[in-house]
């Protein structure tokens, strides 16, 4: 009998990391590939740390969001975190420095995503802060979700006065964030966060002028549960797609939160971006382990489930990947890859 639960543990294994079937499937072709590694050109002073986030706007100007800055930190500083901060870099499409947007924003804490939307405004996550702020195509702040943990305990006059209890600045309930990672918009301008890194375990939605609307979502392993809410994408008819690491899925709702169905077999969902077009794809990047260094494959996923192909391996060379962070994908064959343990963006090229 345990032998038998041994064949079965390896077998299911084999499904979800593509390596055949228990049916004869073929395993998961592997998709031909080129990669510059060396993409990112700054000044001499400036570097690029862990890659949290990257994204092309309609010029092909790529804005990147990184866990860098400088090595010391004071009480109520925007960058107090152990890796030294964030920084938002813009980049020309040829991968020549732009310009810093964002110096000193009270929200830069520890990027983890950056997303651009249709409007070319540009969106950033931080885990740290809690937040997520758009700023507009000159680079001003436009609007903020969320609200950063505050320094100090904070006691609201209400509770001075006796009329409730002392809190730390939470916000109004529904729109305070907990880790988030992502955020995807629908045709309708409607914001969804991936608020699920920290204890929320939720998809939290706002309308376009941030305005908190709906959420949903709990701990657990069931349909509309999750663990690990990493990513997000909405398709052309407002279907929500939720990368659930913790569960090795990718679940499906409709815009009010109800769940339509699931699909696995891409390993542990780390990133994740829609292509645009008349058949769009998914380009999910695959978390082996804590570092990365033990499977980096990114996967080429139709909006169904079915896994296309993959390409990319473990490592530190060009054309492998160390956590892929974050994909942009607005040219289908053009895809920008963000990596955390590398510190780097792969321009990752498919033949035409």
């Amino acid at each position: 009998m345990a032998r038998l639960r041994s064949i079965a543990a390896l077998a299911a294994a084999a499904l979800l990391y593509g390596g055949g079937s228990l049916t004869g499937q073929p395993s998961v072709p592997e998709i031909p590939f080129e990669a510059d590694a060396d993409l990112l050109k700054t000044p001499a002073d400036i570097h690029v740390g862990e890659v949290a986030g990257v994204g092309t706007n309609s010029k092909r100007e790529i804005f990147v969001y990184t866990r860098t800055g400088h090595p010391s930190a004071t009480l109520g500083d925007n960058r107090t975190f152990a890796r030294g901060g964030s920084r938002l870099f813009q980049f020309d499409s040829a991968g020549r420095f732009v310009r810093e947007l964002g110096q000193d924003v009270y929200g830069f804490n520890a990027a983890i995503g950056l997303r651009v939307d249709p409007q070319d405004n540009v969106w950033t996550v931080d885990a740290a802060a809690n937040q997520i702020v758009k700023f507009d195509p000159d680079g001003r702040v436009a609007l903020v979700l969320g609200r950063k943990p505050e320094a100090i305990p904070v006691r609201p006059a209400a509770a001075a006065a006796g009329r409730g209890s002392a809190t730390t600045g939470a916000g109004t309930p529904g729109s305070t964030f907990s880790r988030p990672a992502d955020v995807a918009w629908d045709r309708d301008g409607n914001i969804y966060v991936a608020d699920g890194m920290g204890s929320n375990n939720r998809v939290a939605k706002f309308d376009r002028d941030g305005r908190f609307v709906a959420q949903w979502g709990t701990t657990g392993t069931g349909p509309g549960q999750f663990n690990g809410v990493k990513a997000i994408a909405v398709d052309a008819e407002g279907q929500v797609y939720v990368a659930d690491a913790g569960n090795k899925r990718i679940q499906v709702f409709d815009a009010a939160g109800a769940f339509t169905r699931e699909f696995a077999g891409i390993g542990t969902p780390l990133a994740m971006c829609m292509t645009r077009g008349s058949t769009p794809f998914l380009y999910i990047s695959h978390a082996g382990d804590e570092d990365g260094m033990d499977d980096a494959a990114i996967y080429k996923v139709r909006l169904d489930g079915t896994v296309v192909g993959r390409f990319g391996t473990a490592g530190k060379r060009p054309k492998q990947f160390g956590l892929a962070n974050s994909i942009d994908c607005r040219n289908e064959r053009e895809l920008l890859v963000g990596e955390m343990t590398n510190w780097r963006v792969q321009r990752v090229t498919f033949g035409r």
